[in-house]
């Protein structure tokens, strides 16, 4: 990652309509999610709603991941991959997406219940959530990007649950991954001041268990060690003198 990338306002406004984008298949994808279909089901949709709109997969072609969709079940973090395997009541899946459109990316993520689930997996979804909605609240012009990390960290171990450290936010622009990364645990106050037009893809990744994950022979899926639940949700964020804009949410 090179130097950090201050957006203009103009520059915000194009990277809105590329997240609304992002949002608007997510949503698609998320009422569509139910025990019986396979993720290159999802996959087949969510391409089929690019077109529609015009705009490119970010993910399909990255690095060579061959897909536009990760879809991430149950114990798999990040980075799976959609397959023929059918979802099953109780499953939780993880849906990361993202678009090119007018030169700017848009990025996010979202977990959602397959039919009715347990307890405490109800309640990994929502704390994964709610501590994504913690770190966008730091997201202000003056903290520290550290303030941002230490606010998801401290509102899911105070939960039980444990923060994913391999994985991490990004800036992002014109580039799918540009400078700063946004680890999702530290201590707060330290790290860069955040700046009116940075853009970040705050993306907390959460386990029921232990914090450790490994990532499968197929060199993209990341699952935990201990086969715990794991849960993500992400936005993409503009900071701006009148606080964070979550341009990735309609």
């Amino acid at each position: 990652m090179g130097p950090i990338i201050l957006k203009t306002p103009a520059e915000i406004d194009l990277m809105r309509r590329s997240s609304v984008i992002v949002a608007e298949v997510l949503g698609v994808l998320k009422g569509t999610v139910r025990p019986g279909i396979t993720t290159l089901e999802l996959e087949a949709i969510a391409l089929e709603e690019c077109a529609r709109r015009k705009a490119k997969p970010a993910f399909k072609g990255y690095r060579g991941y061959p897909y536009c969709l990760c879809t991430s079940v149950n114990s798999e973090v990040v980075h799976g991959m959609p397959s023929a395997s059918i979802l099953q009541e109780g499953d939780i899946l993880s849906i990361d997406f993202g678009v090119l459109f007018n030169g700017f990316y848009g990025d996010s993520a979202l977990t959602v219940p397959v039919g009715t689930v347990t307890g405490d997996a109800a309640r990994l979804i929502k704390i994964t959530e709610a501590s994504l909605d913690a770190a966008i609240e730091k997201a202000r012009v003056g903290n520290h990007l550290s303030d941002i990390s230490a606010a998801v960290q401290s509102c899911v171990e105070a939960e039980g649950f444990s923060v994913v450290r391999e994985f991490v936010g990004h800036g992002i622009g014109r580039e799918l991954h540009e400078s700063p990364q946004v680890p999702n645990f530290g201590y707060p106050g330290r790290g860069i001041k955040l700046k009116a037009g940075m853009v970040l893809a705050i993306e907390p990744m959460i386990n029921s268990g232990g914090h450790a994950v490994k990532v499968l022979d197929d060199g993209w899926t990341a699952v935990t060690v201990d086969g715990s639940l794991s849960a993500h949700f992400e936005h993409t964020v503009a900071i701006t003198d009148n606080g964070p804009f979550v341009l990735s949410r309609i």
